[in-house]
């Protein structure tokens, strides 16, 4: 098709461009332009330390003294005083056992804070750290205590006369320090005949247990002295403490209150610790022998007092010789009171009536 004669006059030839000319850079805009490259290249840095490594704290990390682990693990924290804080919780090395101690040399620590681009660690011119595992305890109270309530339960016994007897040498339960609530005995095993008791001892659910047995001993109350009493001297309840014993190998005839010999004196020298018997003490003398009395004569209508001397001793309500002064007689007599003694009809009477007054005193 030919070309229309406007098309081609319409063409016009290109014009290639010569060479572009730079105006030189001023100085001024060469050093703004270093400085923006620097401020730039510093703050990168800083955003991509962020990114990969915790925030390094203000002051110097140290390596802690004695340490105490609560739990399974030890944390940075734990070791290491001043440590970054998005650090501290990052676990570091494993606890000993409950209640165990163990040791960590400071080179170990310090290598394992270095793997982490944390810094150097100052170890104060140590060589290692002890670490103590905390655990709580159960001993043998405790032990006893759930046996005895398990005791109670299946086998009706009262707690407070009985007492049990651990196998071993005092066992000790070691729980977590987190592990609260009371100890319970399960899978309880008793036999009556021999006293055997068995169980297994469990803290949370099983979380914690021991196996312990024993024997069930049945115990009593009774009187112990307090302190060494001399054969007369009197007795007080001051003297005396309850304690409970073990009713096999304790006396038969031992006393189980204080108030019963509270006042009486003791009739033969008593060591302190011992437990008290029932003849070991009794109501004081109030006649004595060879003494001095007033001896008393009441009937109805009728009351003489006279003074004569006792040919025995004797205790409130006892019969004893007295020699009337006057007529030398010897007269059978009842203690009354201390230095006094009756005669004649009334005198059952009359030792009540004493007895009475001295009960009120």
């Amino acid at each position: 098709m030919p070309v229309s004669h406007d098309l081609l006059t319409g063409l016009r030839p290109v014009a290639r461009p010569g060479p572009a000319r730079v105006a030189p850079i001023a100085p001024a805009i060469l050093l703004r332009a270093a400085l923006a490259f620097l401020a730039l290249a510093a703050i990168g840095a800083l955003t991509l330390g962020a990114l990969t490594l915790p925030a390094l704290a203000d002051g110097p990390m140290r390596l802690r003294g004695d340490v105490t682990a609560r739990g399974d693990v030890l944390t940075l924290g734990d070791l290491v005083e001043g440590a970054p804080e998005a650090a501290v919780k990052r676990p570091m090395f494993r606890s000993p056992a409950l209640g165990a101690t163990g040791t960590i040399q400071a080179r170990r620590i310090a290598e394992a804070v270095a793997a982490l681009d944390l810094g150097a660690v100052e170890t104060g011119g140590r060589m290692q750290v002890a670490v103590q595992r905390a655990a709580r305890r159960v001993g043998p109270p405790e032990i006893e205590a759930a046996l005895k309530r398990a005791l109670e339960s299946a086998y009706a016994l009262d707690p407070k006369s009985v007492s049990v007897r651990l196998d071993g040498d005092a066992p000790v339960l070691l729980a977590p320090v987190d592990l609260n609530g009371q100890a319970v005995a399960l899978d309880l095993t008793y036999d009556p005949r021999s006293r055997r008791v068995g169980a297994l001892l469990s803290l949370g659910e099983r979380q914690a247990s021991l196996r312990v047995a024993g024997v069930v001993i049945e115990m009593r109350e009774v009187a112990v002295l307090a302190r060494p009493i001399n054969r007369g001297e009197p007795v007080t309840e001051a003297d005396l403490t309850l304690e409970r014993r073990p009713r096999e190998g304790t006396p038969q005839d031992a006393q189980n209150s204080a108030a019963g010999a509270a006042g009486e004196v003791a009739q033969r020298s008593l060591m302190a610790g011992a437990v008290l018997r029932t003849g070991d003490t009794a109501p004081p003398e109030l006649v004595g022998r060879g003494e001095t009395v007033t001896i008393v004569y009441e009937t109805p209508g009728i009351s003489l007092s006279m003074r004569g001397i006792s040919n025995d001793a004797g205790r409130m309500g006892a019969t004893v010789n007295v020699v009337n002064v006057a007529s030398k007689k010897v007269l059978p007599a009842t203690v009354i009171g201390q230095g006094r003694v009756s005669v004649g009809p009334a005198a059952p009477q009359r030792q009540a009536s004493a007895a009475t007054s001295t009960a009120l005193r």
